[in-house]
């Protein structure tokens, strides 16, 4: 059953399980789902960038909804990404949403043939959103995968008097002025959800409640002790946490990025997602075992301890 509740805390965007051809194996969530609950997450924004939704098909993307909502059983928040870059399949996916008993959805701005001013983002926006009514419609703002950069906080106010459940934002840029202006606007009327888990801190600064990301899959443990130090006003600590987040990063970044090297780590803690589809590099045995003994040697596999 959707809700109009506020978003708060941490919400995973979740990998695609696949076989080595390629396969979505709807039935690896079930495993993945319980391990998300056991680790305080509290809701999955799926078939985004880190679920390889643009490489997904309709059918594909409908399947991973109904099971995700499935397994979720209201313990955890369903946003389903619906974002195209062709219109039709975006409402097509957000009519399906909301038949599966979804919380919210989502769209990220069309990335081939991009919209020239806030009125055409409103304008690829409005049939998508106003197909699923009863859903919270957030806006996914990634410029450094789209190319669009829009000012986000002209398009919340023009995009609401088009979109009544226009609900907000997931900022996923290090624009912090302007996810600053976005989370003040109109006395904080809109949900701005935090996109980037490296600079976490930034946004709990700023005032967001809530936050999506690709690390919050396996190491959901340390940020939600970074949220509560910050919460009590422990900034060392914080910090601290924020730095060891950043560790972790770092060691992605050296496997090719959240989404190849992401996936990697959750076979490292017993979820096998398997490789990214093509044209990302399959993970060599080689590489599996490195990226193991780095994290080994940062400590991972006890910090992160998800019982």
């Amino acid at each position: 059953m959707s809700t109009n509740k506020r978003l708060s805390g941490l919400i995973a965007a979740p990998f695609t399980p696949m076989d080595k051809d390629g396969a979505v194996r709807i039935e690896v969530v079930e495993q993945y789902a319980s391990l998300l609950i056991r680790s305080g997450v509290q809701g999955v924004f799926i078939c985004g960038t880190t679920g390889e939704g643009a490489s997904l098909t309709i059918n594909e993307r409908k399947s991973l909804a109904e099971k995700w909502v499935k397994e979720a059983k209201g313990r955890l928040k369903v946003i389903v990404h619906v974002g195209s870059t062709c219109q039709k399949d975006s409402i097509e996916l957000s009519i399906h949403a909301q038949s599966t008993g979804a919380d919210a959805i989502a769209s990220i701005a069309p990335y081939f043939f991009k919209p020239a001013n806030v009125d055409d983002l409103v304008r690829f926006f409005s049939p998508i959103a106003n197909s699923a009514p009863e859903l919270p419609f957030y806006y996914y703002n990634m410029p450094s995968m789209t190319g669009v950069d829009l000012p986000v906080d002209k398009f919340l106010l023009e995009g609401k008097k088009e979109i009544p459940s226009l609900a907000g934002v997931k900022f996923t840029h290090n624009n912090l002025m302007e996810m600053n202006q976005c989370i003040a606007l109109n006395n904080g009327e809109f949900e701005v959800l935090h996109g980037y888990d490296e600079i976490l801190i930034c946004g709990l600064a700023l005032g967001a409640t809530a936050a999506v990301g690709s690390t919050y899959n396996y190491a959901a443990p340390v940020y939600n002790e970074l949220v509560d130090a910050f919460m009590k006003g422990d900034l060392i600590r914080a910090r601290e946490l924020q730095q060891y987040s950043v560790e972790i990063v770092k060691v992605i970044i050296k496997h090719g990025g959240g989404v190849r090297g992401g996936k990697a780590i959750m076979k490292t803690i017993g979820i096998n997602c398997g490789d990214c589809r093509s044209p990302i590099t399959p993970f060599t045995q080689e590489e599996y075992n490195q990226i193991k003994e780095e994290l080994r040697e940062i400590n991972f596999f006890k910090r992160i301890d998800i019982k």
